[in-house]
């Protein structure tokens, strides 16, 4: 049997790609069909980095090919992701990067830190190019997380200027006040000294091409936090909680921050962290001890996206004190609740920029009695 190619584009005609208009075909997402034998080979083209309508696009091809061609067709497809650079313009963005995500919370010990490592390396085994950059200076934790403690970032030259490479692994680059500084010291640092600290690891800092750049922040609303967004567009933000309520009243708090008119920056939803507890020897069960579905419903009354939630489950600790984030333990169940969680942050980011003009730095210098100075 041998398949016909003009037979194939003309059955291809008959779909589309979600979002757009025109047909497959039309639209150019369908480069190329190569035909051998029984077998096709379709090169796609998409311009959305959704993990679920590329999953629709390569299922709509499949069944038509096999419904309206061949039962028998062998089909290979292969995607190549063309995203717009929509999301950083301003003047102090970072060439190479498209898109800056903070991770953030009002309150401390929501596993903050964990869902940002979870989601680097979950966006990595995607297909994108992603880095961190640890902003909690003052409890970085990125570099025990990853395991590359003793390491040190290497000076390297670009365009005849000297910047720092960050340490790699498990396909995430990584930048944390923590590989220059010893594990036993404690830092103590004012704002200014801490905010420059964190613009040398912003732009002084080879970070290359990057589909997201996720920055994790310390918590509450602080100091900190202002220097980022008076040096950095960010694409916007993700808010870590806990459902009990007075994590839930500091994150409302966080999420306040980013919202306001001095600030601006668009909240792409609130992760649920701690959701639940379910036992080893007891995987149907489901413990609330904190509460259900506060955050959920914390999104809910505040009109943004509720991205999914996470379990307490004892080898997510394991692993992030072993240094291999969980979400890399192929056929967990932490794989998929990240994997549902990472799609989603990945679909806001793409609702962002598809809807909303590029976030500008802030220019404030005081703020509701808060101060950040450059």
């Amino acid at each position: 049997m041998k398949l016909d190619k003009k037979e194939i584009l003309k059955a291809l005609e008959t779909i589309t790609v979600a979002g757009e208009g025109k047909n497959m075909v039309e639209s150019g997402a369908i480069a190329n069909v190569v035909t051998f034998g029984d077998e096709v080979i379709v090169d796609l083209v998409l311009h959305v980095p959704a993990l679920h309508i590329r999953k629709r696009a390569e299922d709509d091809i499949k069944k038509t090919i096999l419904e309206k061609i061949s039962p028998e067709a062998k089909i290979i497809i292969n995607v190549k992701v063309e995203a717009p650079e929509k999301s950083i313009a301003p003047d102090k963005s970072i060439p190479g990067i498209k898109n800056i995500v903070a991770v953030a919370s009002g309150k401390g010990g929501v596993g903050k830190s964990t869902v940002t490592a979870n989601l680097a390396v979950t966006l990595a085994k995607m297909g994108f190019s992603v880095g961190i950059l640890d902003a909690d200076i003052y409890g970085p934790s990125m570099p025990i997380m990853f395991d590359v403690e003793s390491a040190k970032p290497l000076s390297v030259e670009v365009d005849g200027k000297s910047k720092m490479k960050p340490i790699e692994n498990y396909d995430v680059k990584i930048l944390s006040i923590g590989f220059f500084t010893p594990a036993n010291q404690a830092i103590m640092w004012r704002g200014p000294m801490a905010a420059k600290a964190l613009n040398q690891m912003i732009f002084d800092a080879d970070w290359g091409e990057l589909d997201f750049l996720l920055i994790d922040l310390p918590p509450g609303t602080g100091d900190i936090h202002l220097s980022i967004v008076q040096a950095l567009p960010l694409t916007g933000a993700v808010v870590v909680s806990t459902p009990q309520a007075v994590a839930l009243a500091d994150a409302k708090k966080g999420v306040a921050m980013f919202m306001s008119e001095a600030i601006n920056v668009p909240v792409l939803g609130i992760i649920e962290n701690m959701a639940y507890f379910t036992p080893e020897e007891l995987p149907n069960n489901k413990y609330y001890i904190f509460g259900k579905e506060g955050a959920k419903n914390l999104a809910e009354d505040l009109a943004i996206p509720f991205l999914g939630e996470a379990p307490i489950v004892q080898s997510i600790r394991e692993a992030g004190d072993f240094g291999r984030p969980a979400a890399l333990q192929t056929g967990s169940v932490i794989e998929t609740v990240f994997e549902n969680i990472t799609r989603n942050v990945v679909q806001e980011v793409v609702n962002r920029n598809e809807n909303l003009p590029a976030t500008e730095v802030v220019k404030i210098t005081t703020m509701a009695g808060c101060s950040s100075k450059k």
